[in-house]
């Protein structure tokens, strides 16, 4: 985590808004869809799922527009946030967080849920650019290869998935390819990384992010009919998810930060595949969800009273605009 900065924060609204805010957004918007999928699984009450879609969406939009304002006061301090690793994780989640948006307005606003995709993608490559640019001009450490590149790099499987949803295929087919070399090139960096040193007790709710691209890559290929590598894709999220849960307690050895809201997604994306994928994998994804339901809200919520209070902007070494 990045000291904190003895800069004060000049008046105006929101001039200092936490990347960190994203990655609690990003689980809670994939929270709603699971319940909505839950609903056409296990033939509930679509109403449930339909209400919670409709409003983390609002939440969304609130959270990206907060950061919006940020950045028109001055562009630049994108790539100052990009220096600090709460900051890169927090801006790709941000990326994610939109292409779920379009997601959850798709089957009542298929032209909107199109714009968001593209405005998404959009950003997302223009992040790219940039994070790029912040590694070629920053210290070698930046470079250094980490959980949260799954967000940005191997992200792209996120659009792959919301694009089949909205029937763009060949688009879905092409991204998820991309994605997914890019997702087992950082998977073999960091084993290697990690047969050689231990992880520092604060970064290692970081880890829970390497399940995220397994589940959704396994989720994508179900919906783009590749059903064995989608039990593929499934099993190895259910052992990778089995070892978090055994480690729970190494893994969240320094306890609460507002990285823990690194763990949200990737257990939400896992229930959401194994519901995916129906059958027998039916009740374990219906168990991952309420399980999903009961840790990923008090994790949003205790890092959003810390953004209320000041706190999380400090802590989180965020930029000022």
């Amino acid at each position: 985590m990045a000291p904190v900065s003895p800069k004060p924060t000049p008046p105006g609204l929101w001039r200092r808004t936490p990347p960190a805010i994203f990655p609690p957004a990003l689980g809670l918007a994939a929270l709603a869809l699971g319940w909505r999928k839950a609903g056409q699984v296990f033939d509930l009450p679509p109403a449930v799922g339909e209400a919670l879609s409709g409003a983390v969406t609002l939440l969304c939009a609130f959270v990206f527009l907060t950061y919006l304002v940020k950045v028109l006061r001055r562009p630049s301090v994108v790539l100052e946030d990009l220096r600090i690793l709460p900051g890169r994780a927090g801006l790709a989640a941000a990326m994610l967080m939109l292409y779920l948006m379009a997601a959850a307005i798709g089957p009542y606003l298929p032209a909107a849920a199109l714009a968001v995709l593209a405005t998404g993608a959009g950003l997302h490559v223009m992040l790219t650019v940039a994070m790029l640019y912040v590694f070629a001009t920053g210290p070698a450490e930046q470079r250094r290869v980490n959980p949260t590149w799954h967000l940005l790099f191997s992200g792209w499987i996120v659009a792959a998935l919301v694009s089949a949803q909205l029937g763009l295929t060949m688009i879905a087919i092409g991204l998820f390819w991309v994605a997914l070399a890019l997702a087992v090139a950082i998977w073999v960096v960091s084993l290697q990384q990690f047969s050689r040193e231990t992880v520092p007790a604060p970064l290692r709710p970081l880890l829970a992010i390497h399940l995220a691209p397994v589940a959704v890559i396994g989720t994508t290929a179900s919906l783009l009919g590749a059903v064995a590598m989608s039990y593929v894709f499934a099993m190895s999220a259910g052992l990778l998810l089995l070892f978090f849960v055994v480690r729970v307690r190494w893994l969240l050895a320094a306890g609460f930060t507002p990285l823990w809201g690194a763990l949200t997604f990737p257990l939400v994306a896992t229930a959401s595949l194994w519901l995916t994928m129906g059958d027998e994998l039916r009740l374990p994804g219906g168990v991952a969800l309420i399980a999903a339901t009961l840790i990923v809200p008090p994790i949003a919520v205790r890092i959003y009273k810390m953004w209320a209070k000041g706190e999380l902007a400090l802590k989180t070494g965020a930029a000022i605009a």
